[in-house]
């Protein structure tokens, strides 16, 4: 057995996801009733395909989608050809007449054929030119691969399009009208009867996302720490965020399923990556690689950069003309998608989230405006108008106006500049107010960085948002640069990389039984990967290189317990959610004391910035009717009474994260609530549920009924993140003035500190000293919550602790340096040592402006 000999462990799963004295159990099925679907070998491809297919919302539908998507390569690289080869362009361009009259006084009147040049002279010249033979036959090589994918793909799907139909009872007429939640669950169900995983007797949701999402999980996880090479800081640019597909498709190729990968299928790590002995000699392979893989890059780039112009050409040509300030829209990049995305989170949960958000977003930015900007575009849009109105008042009285040379060019380009003009002109209401913006952003996005709060008006905080929300223009540029720059970050910033990457996948890899081998992050295990300053201090183990940053597993393991509210979590989640229901208690029971005053914790100010834009207040009133429960009743000021509801109902909500109290608070609150709204158990429960609860009823009402559900659990999840965005800033509040005050404390000397401490004995109800500058912490702290912090505070800064107030499990690797684990008898290499974590005391804490 290999023995640990630093902190950075191969980390055993936390669970195995299977029911007690089932791990190792393998399913026997009689020869004679086994069904189709039995012991399927590869179940990430085949529940990635179940997936595909009700996304693209049924077979029919796929099968065009991939028809025209072959049809539109052939046609991008003819017509290119057609207008290369085949056109006279001075006849075109009226520097050739063409008579075509057999009297010379006739009129001549130039037709769009005469311009096209025959057949055999546009087939000499396509033969005459070697480049573009050249490129012809690679791009027909190219498609002829993309048809042999397509026939392998439509076999592939027609497969899920019979699982749909005999397996799932699923007519593809009606699959548009099930939710995601409704197909899954119909799926966990059929694994008792057709066994379609043979390693487990029963499947969980979990399960199903880990299959779907392994390699995904992946990349969320090294975005997450930092390890990308995304950023960089140039000289002119200052600090700018590089992440485009052509870039992810090659750390994709390098990491997951190309030739040589780490991956030795869809569903386990090679063994060699595994163990720590050879990390070098495996780190120096992935570097040769990663340095081949970037020349290939440079010798594809002109292919590739034509591609990409003629596809941005024929795709946003007629946008930009239909409507020109489209690019001065904004969307979400694909580095942010990747930043904000949960673990254990699917495609179309992501694309609802951000959508939500983008409103907000984009008047948020729309907030910074330069009002010099503006002065500049109001004139300048004045002026082309002006032209602009004459030439189209000409135009009415004669057409022939468009006649003359270069009118009409000058009436596309002047009604370009109106709008494009237009579109930088803020709206003459809009109020700025970006703090609370970045509130409601935060309902929806779920992560933001903690210097972000307090600082929403600063044109820095601004810019790193844009990163995050930017332009359509620039991210058309950065595709079209992709070519040139992903050579670059690959031979130059990825391979210098390659020995952390080595110890990444070594060291946050497990092996779950009935899954293989996933992320340890998408685990969400808050033992393993969670952050003290997130609700887990005391709860984790992990040390500050297998922590998730912003709060990462906490909020995923939140998002995905909200999303699949039968899931079971493991122990440690589970104790996890206690300690998050315990503080909404204490939170709701502080407000009703208080009644008639408005209280001053993180529920209600996650509350009041959720209520004021981001959701209906009759949605946000009703996610969670469990006022009943918590026996509260109106107070007397009405404004206090609105707020103090919002509160308890809430206080429900995040009590109803446990699926065992779900259903007392929804029988309780039904009554009060009558039928249009039911309880949280019942709102965001399955949809299986939900569908047998509209049996009978139409295949929109059923769609409607899964639109509310869907609604109910996404303002859940903004009032969880909203509310835990809250803690972690009293956390950290807390904890700098708990590491100020002990600096302080250490830096006085022995005679000052005694007299200090008789001046306290002396008035016991003296406060401590607090500075001005930093904010200072609430009087209203428990006992459990102080032990708590300041288990937190002991672990990260060093100090004495007292032994009868914390007890914590001791760590035997807490103090090695990096290097992964090394077989029996072998000891690890460490090129470089990692510095201890107690050695962070002699070091002030990063200090954000609040």
């Amino acid at each position: 057995m290999a023995h640990f000999d630093t902190e950075y462990q191969r980390l055993e799963a936390s669970y195995n996801d299977s029911p007690p004295g089932e791990e190792d159990l393998m399913v026997h099925v009689p020869e004679g009733s086994k069904s189709p679907w039995h012991h399927i070998e590869n179940l990430d491809l085949f529940f990635s395909h179940v997936y595909n297919l009700h996304q693209k919302n049924g077979f029919t539908c796929m099968l065009i989608s991939e028809i025209f998507e072959l049809m539109q390569f052939i046609f991008v690289v003819a017509f290119t050809t057609f207008l290369i080869s085949c056109v006279d362009y001075d006849i075109l361009f009226a520097n050739k007449l063409v008579n075509h009259s057999q009297h010379s006084g006739d009129p001549v009147k130039v037709t769009l054929p005469d311009a096209f040049l025959p057949p055999s002279e546009c087939s000499a010249r396509i033969q005459t030119n070697g480049f573009l033979l050249s490129v012809l036959v690679i791009a027909g090589v190219f498609w002829i691969h993309r048809l042999i994918k397509f026939i392998y793909n439509i076999c592939c799907y027609w497969e899920i399009h019979s699982f749909y139909i005999s397996a799932l009872k699923i007519p593809m007429s009606n699959l548009p009208y099930y939710t995601w939640q409704e197909v899954q669950a119909r799926i966990v169900q059929i694994q008792k009867e057709h066994q379609i995983c043979i390693h487990k007797k029963e499947l969980t949701e979990l399960d199903i996302y880990h299959r779907i999402l392994r390699f995904k999980n992946y990349m969320v996880a090294m975005v997450n720490k930092s390890l990308l090479p995304v950023r960089f800081h140039l000289p002119l640019l200052g600090d700018t965020v590089f992440y485009t597909r052509g870039l992810k498709y090659n750390f994709e190729l390098i990491f997951f399923w190309g030739p040589g990968s780490l991956f030795e299928n869809e569903w386990s790590l090679k063994a060699e990556y595994k163990r720590g002995s050879n990390r070098l000699e495996l780190a120096e392979k992935l570097g040769t690689r990663i340095l081949w893989i970037g020349i290939a890059n440079f010798l594809l780039c002109p292919l590739i950069l034509i591609w990409q112009i003629l596809y941005a050409f024929f795709s946003y040509t007629e946008i930009l003309k239909r409507e020109p300030g489209s690019l001065g829209a904004r969307c979400w990049s694909l580095y942010g998608r990747c930043y904000l995305r949960h673990f254990n989170e699917l495609d179309h949960e992501l694309h609802s989230r951000l959508s939500k958000g983008y409103k907000p977003a984009s008047k948020y930015m729309n907030c910074f405006i330069s009002p010099l900007f503006t002065i500049v575009a109001k004139n300048v849009a004045f002026f082309a108008g002006s032209i602009l109105a004459v030439l189209i008042a000409l135009t009415i009285y004669d057409e022939d106006v468009l006649a003359v040379e270069h009118v009409l060019t000058t009436v596309t380009i002047l009604g370009v500049a109106v709008t494009v003009c237009r579109s930088f002109i803020p709206d003459q209401h809009l109020v700025f107010c970006p703090e609370q913006l970045l509130r409601v952003i935060l309902a929806h996005i779920h992560y933001m960085p903690d210097h972000w709060q307090g600082n929403a008006h600063r044109y820095e905080t601004r810019d790193e948002f844009a990163q995050l929300f930017q332009y359509k223009a620039v991210f058309i540029l950065e595709e079209l640069l992709s070519p040139i720059v992903t050579p670059l970050i690959l031979i130059f910033c990825l391979r210098p990389k390659a020995l952390e990457i080595i110890d990444f996948f070594r060291n946050f890899t497990v092996e779950v039984v009935g899954v293989g081998d996933t992320c340890s992050f998408a685990q969400m295990d808050v033992r393993q990967h969670g952050h003290p300053a997130w609700m887990s201090a005391g709860k984790t183990e992990a040390s500050i290189y297998q922590q998730a940053e912003d709060g990462k597993t906490e909020l995923s393991l939140m998002h995905f317990a909200i999303t699949n509210p039968h899931w079971q979590p493991p122990r440690e989640s589970t104790a996890f959610i206690g300690l998050l229901k315990e503080r909404v208690h204490r939170d709701s029971s502080l407000a009703l004391a208080q009644q008639a005053v408005l209280p001053d914790n993180a529920l209600f100010t996650s509350i009041q910035s959720l209520q004021t834009e981001s959701e209906p207040h009759s949605l946000i009133a009703n996610v969670i009717a469990g006022s009943s429960v918590l026996g509260y009743q109106a107070v007397r000021d009405a404004q206090a009474s609105r707020h103090l509801s919002a509160v308890s109902e809430v206080a429900s909500a995040l009590r109803s994260f446990s699926p065992h109290q779900s259903a007392h608070t929804t029988h309780g609150s039904s009554q009060a609530e009558g039928p249009q709204f039911r309880g949280p158990c019942t709102m965001t429960g399955s949809g299986a549920d939900a569908r047998t609860a509209s049996s009978g009823s139409s295949a929109w009402e059923g769609q409607l009924q899964s639109l509310i559900l869907s609604e109910y659990a996404s303002t859940e999840m903004s009032l969880h993140a909203l509310y835990m965005h809250e803690l972690h800033k009293q956390h950290a509040q807390l904890e700098l003035e708990r590491h100020l005050w002990h600096r302080r404390e250490s830096d006085e000397s022995g005679e000052s500190a005694q007299e200090e401490s008789e001046a306290h004995q002396s008035t016991p109800s003296s406060t401590i000293p607090r500075s001005a500058s930093y904010p200072f912490a609430s009087p209203r702290q428990t006992g459990e919550e102080t032990a708590a912090l300041q288990a937190s505070f002991q672990r990260r800064y060093g100090g004495v602790s007292d032994p009868g107030m914390m007890h914590r499990a001791p760590s035997h690797f807490a103090r090695l340096p990096l290097g992964g684990w090394a077989e029996d008898g072998q000891p690890a290499r460490h090129p470089e040592p990692v510095p201890e974590e107690s050695s962070e005391d002699e070091l002030p804490p990063q200090v954000h402006k609040v």
